[in-house]
């Protein structure tokens, strides 16, 4: 009898597996360097990805990144994301970087270390031979991004599921383009994935916490607000 984990995990990977292909996200002989942050959505991205990678076709080889800010005071259980992957048997990679303040206000903290985290990652994958880079960010994610861009900037983009970089050789990948966020939270309960210790303390979430309420609100009004809005994307 399927346990309630087992029931998650098939529709988890129906929607993986969905995304992947309608999207082209996989490739035979890709090398694949997996973002790792510590939370749900990076840990059942490896997981996924993982599993995929003992598929004969497309064969894909996968690792995973795990990048520490050495000036932001905030704490991951780095062992936990070690053993987490190497039962995996992915091999994960601990990368340092860090940040100055800018004198432009317009530049929050939040941004300069997104901006330094992601080229941390942009130049170890390509010096390392990675053609492709996954990150976590599932449906939820996508849809929250064009909310906020199209009421605080008037602008209709969000992230893809497929983005070439322009000034590196590596394309973006976010094979849980399709996954709901709630499916993310009921197998990392069910399997028992540990929480980061210490969040950031710089953390800007008010405006995408505000924005996720506002598409739930969106799903109470018309239970497929989600699957208009996908589909008004064209991605």
């Amino acid at each position: 009898m399927k346990t309630k984990a087992d029931i998650l995990e098939g529709k988890i990977r129906k929607l993986f597996n969905k995304g992947c292909v309608k999207y082209d996200l996989l490739e035979d002989g890709d090398k694949i360097l997996i973002a790792v942050s510590g939370g749900k959505d990076s840990l059942e991205l490896v997981r996924l990805l993982s599993q995929r990678a003992k598929i004969y076709k497309p064969h894909i080889q996968v690792e995973a990144a795990h990048i520490i800010m050495d000036n932001i005071p905030y704490e991951t259980d780095r062992s936990y994301i070690q053993q987490f992957c190497e039962e995996q048997g992915t091999p994960l990679h601990i990368l340092h970087s860090s940040f100055q303040d800018s004198t432009d206000e317009r530049k929050t903290r939040c941004f300069l270390c997104s901006w330094n985290r992601r080229k941390t990652l942009f130049e170890f994958a390509v010096q390392n031979g990675f053609n492709k880079i996954a990150l976590g960010h599932h449906m939820d994610d996508i849809l929250t991004t064009y909310l906020m861009n199209v009421t605080f900037e008037g602008s209709s983009q969000t992230m893809t599921p497929k983005l070439q970089m322009q000034h590196y050789p590596i394309t973006i990948i976010r094979p849980l383009c399709m996954v709901h966020e709630h499916l993310l939270s009921n197998i990392a309960q069910e399997l028992g994935f540990a929480k980061q210790k210490t969040p950031c303390p710089y953390e800007e979430t008010t405006q995408r916490a505000a924005m996720n309420n506002i598409l739930h609100k969106l799903e109470e009004i018309n239970k497929e607000a989600r699957y208009s809005i996908w589909n008004a994307l064209k991605l």
